[in-house]
């Protein structure tokens, strides 16, 4: 099936944008001997958009413009550094900093390479483990979440056919605190990506009391965190999918909501939603979903599904590039 036009224009506009950073990125692929994380690299690499770092021995029909790099302990000290304080021995450092996914995201804290793209065979448990351990978060940031672009074949939902979703690969079953967290990190990162204010609904089975539940409680309780947290966010709850998207529903389920209608940011009640949501959209409804998209982190580090194409590496690779830019 044909990519929707929405996914053509998000991803033109993201390869337009990483054309205009000052510097070339580099971005490390640990997978690199699968064959699609090789297709998308010889593409970023033809294209002119980034500089590709593959971990692997190079094959003998290497493309050109792409770099191959076999592991070694080079970063053994640097990983011993950040995990020392749990018990990790030198011994331990030398041998777990030599796995692609570590030997990788060590590049990154090391600052060999400005990101990191991997999961293309990895669980994401233990490419976000690599990057956790081997990169860190953010100073003061206490939840690393993830958050994905739905590029939808009906423009009218979202902005233009592209709708974020949160969390659907990290945090498993968020507290109120959590998902208000969630929340923030996400409409930074739809403001950043899509250059739009994000419109937020923290999603629920019940739409403004239809339905008592504790877990309506937690989602109205991290709604009422984040309104004091980031008053000037546009964001309300709870609200079920339909009166989020759809501008009749909204208007019949939840009047006088400016957010009911117009969603284009839906923050799921936690990961099992999230998750099973956002692969019935792409697998029944035909759009493509392009990330997780890591948020949080210290350096730009970003995770693949292991059913991905080499056209969602390309798309995950040209964010990367992108927050790498942001992050300096």
């Amino acid at each position: 099936m044909p990519l929707p036009d929405s996914a053509i224009a998000f991803l033109d506009t993201q390869a337009r944008r990483v054309r205009q950073l000052r510097k070339k990125k580099r971005i490390v692929f640990p997978e690199g001997n699968d064959s699609r994380i090789v297709e998308a690299a010889t593409r970023l690499s033809s294209e002119g958009l980034v500089e590709p770092i593959l971990i692997g021995k190079a094959p003998a029909n290497a493309p050109a413009g792409v770099r191959f790099v076999e592991p070694s302990d080079k970063y053994a000290a640097l990983y011993h550094e950040r995990r020392r304080a749990k018990g990790v021995s030198p011994m331990e450092a030398s041998e777990v900093s030599r796995r692609p996914l570590y030997f990788a995201c060590l590049m990154v804290g090391a600052g060999d390479a400005d990101g990191f793209v991997g999961g293309a065979s990895n669980s994401t448990g233990d490419t976000v483990r690599a990057a956790l351990h081997s990169i860190g978060p953010q100073p003061k940031v206490a939840t690393v979440s993830t958050f994905m672009i739905l590029c939808v074949r009906d423009e009218s939902y979202g902005h233009q056919g592209l709708v974020a979703i949160a969390d659907p690969a990290m945090v498993i079953e968020p507290t109120a605190v959590e998902l208000a967290e969630i929340t923030i990190a996400t409409a930074a990162s739809v403001r950043a990506l899509l250059g739009v204010e994000p419109v937020a609904a923290l999603l629920s089975f019940s739409t403004k009391g239809s339905a008592k539940h504790k877990d309506v409680d937690r989602i109205n309780e991290a709604h009422r965190i984040v309104q004091a947290r980031a008053p000037q966010l546009h964001v309300d709850a709870e609200l079920q999918a339909d009166a989020a998207l759809v501008p009749a529903i909204g208007q019949s389920k939840a009047p006088g909501s400016t957010v009911a209608g117009r969603a284009n940011t839906l923050i799921f009640p936690n990961i099992n939603a999230a998750n099973i949501g956002y692969k019935l959209v792409e697998r029944l409804g035909g759009a493509a979903a392009i990330g997780p998209f890591l948020q949080g982190l210290a350096r730009p580090a970003n995770d693949l599904s292991r059913g991905c194409s080499a056209n969602d590496v390309y798309g995950v690779a040209l964010v990367t590039a992108l927050q790498a830019g942001d992050a300096g």
